[in-house]
């Protein structure tokens, strides 16, 4: 097991306290905290080496280019991917997947053609493909996981039909934790020729990803749950979908050569990573998956699943506590409402006097929102720097909580 008090002498923000009380933060699945050494990346980054990327031939602009660029590499051996020349960069999850609908499925799809995807998935993974049924008359086929939350990999595939180009699945539900068996799915797609988008910003935080194993086309990540900076991510694109894709945005970097009547594209990736990128943001994000893989991704993975172990145990207990999402395997996140009229908002400002960050509201996912019958709900989120120590102080808290609304 890994030794959470030195991993937690990384963060120094866990030192701090909120009203007088030792900071709790369970709000890792909105963001997580950052280590030193992605403090110390960023610091030196802008204080001693900052410079524009790509063309300088200064000594910073030399360095500036050599760090960030070396970071492709890491984010291909943090997703087992075959090479760097797969990986794009974005600033995030959000722009990986409006960077798949615009590039990609906006040229191919037309009115009737379908995209399925589940109702647990975040709203990145909902609206550009709502843009796809507004602009283009592209239908959207929605599949419900089961009463634990569990999303069998047959319903989605029992979903598809002769119309059905693209299947969009989250690998790990931001709601219930759930964890998807994409790579059933994504084999199964790729038999009938569909392709298929993974959604990984929650899933690569807390287990081994290998996108070559899982077989996908497509796969974002985003840095800020990666205990990296905010306004970082990437996504693996796999090389003939890449051939496939026309740029996404126009300016710096993503072209070869431009005329007045008439423009050619740099290669892949490059074609699309249009402009002055997240120079420092990217280095960041370098730094922190790299104190990822230092940590190791099977050692956090089992951490933290007997961490959720844990703090399933204590929950369970609170028989009136609602927890939504009771899959067997889950990841450390735990969803819940109290019994009667307490709003999560409530709870959430009680937590908070208490020293204790929880996240409150229909966490950008209204159509889980809606299947489970609740406007919003609380969520406890775990990271590799959580203590059962902590999953007391939630439980502590949750139970003032339930003196004062009962």
């Amino acid at each position: 097991m890994l030794d959470v008090h030195a991993i937690r002498a990384q963060f120094p923000i866990l030192s701090r306290e909120v009203n007088g009380k030792p900071l709790t933060y369970l709000d890792n699945g909105a963001s997580a905290q950052k280590p030193q050494v992605v403090l110390d990346t960023i610091q030196r980054a802008y204080a001693n080496e900052y410079s524009n990327v790509h063309r300088g031939l200064h000594t910073l602009s030399t360095i500036s280019t050599e760090n960030y660029e070396a970071v492709r590499g890491t984010v291909a051996r943090f997703l087992g991917a075959p090479s760097e020349e797969h990986i794009v960069f974005t600033s995030g999850t959000t722009e990986a997947l409006n960077l798949i609908s615009y590039s990609w499925a906006a040229p191919r799809l037309k009115a009737g053609d379908q995209i399925v995807l589940s109702v647990m998935e975040h709203h990145a993974n909902i609206v550009p493909w709502h843009f796809l049924r507004e602009r283009q008359g592209v239908e959207l086929v929605w599949v419900e996981p089961d009463v634990n939350g569990d999303l069998d990999p047959q319903a989605v595939l029992d979903a598809v039909t002769d119309r059905t180009k693209l299947i969009a699945i989250t690998h790990l539900s931001n709601v219930l934790g759930t964890v998807v068996d994409v790579k059933t799915i994504c084999a199964a797609a790729r038999e009938k020729g569909i392709a298929t988008v993974v959604d990984g910003s929650q899933a690569a935080v807390h287990m081994p990803v290998n996108v070559a194993d899982i077989g996908c086309d497509f796969y974002a990540i985003t840095g800020h749950k990666l205990y990296g900076p905010s306004g970082s991510g990437a996504v693996f694109i796999r090389p003939e979908r890449m051939a496939e894709m026309r740029p996404f945005l126009g300016g710096g970097d993503m072209i070869r050569e431009v005329h007045r009547d008439s423009v050619t594209w740099n290669d892949p990736p490059m074609k699309f990573e249009a402009g002055t990128p997240g120079i420092v943001q990217t280095i960041g994000l370098g730094a922190a998956l790299e104190w990822m893989m230092d940590v190791g991704m099977t050692s956090i993975a089992e951490y933290e699943a007997d961490l959720r172990d844990y703090a399933r145990a204590r929950l369970d207990g609170l028989n009136w506590l609602n927890v939504q999402g009771q899959s067997a395997g889950k990841a450390a996140i735990f969803s819940f409402t109290l019994e009667g009229a307490a709003h999560p908002h409530d709870i959430s400002t009680v937590l908070d006097k208490k020293g204790v960050a929880v996240r409150a509201g229909h966490h950008c996912a209204q159509p889980l929102m809606e299947y489970l019958g609740v406007s919003a709900t609380c969520r406890a989120s775990f990271g590799v720097y959580n203590t059962r120590e902590e999953v007391d102080v939630l439980v502590d808290a949750l139970e003032l909580c339930h003196k004062l609304f009962a």
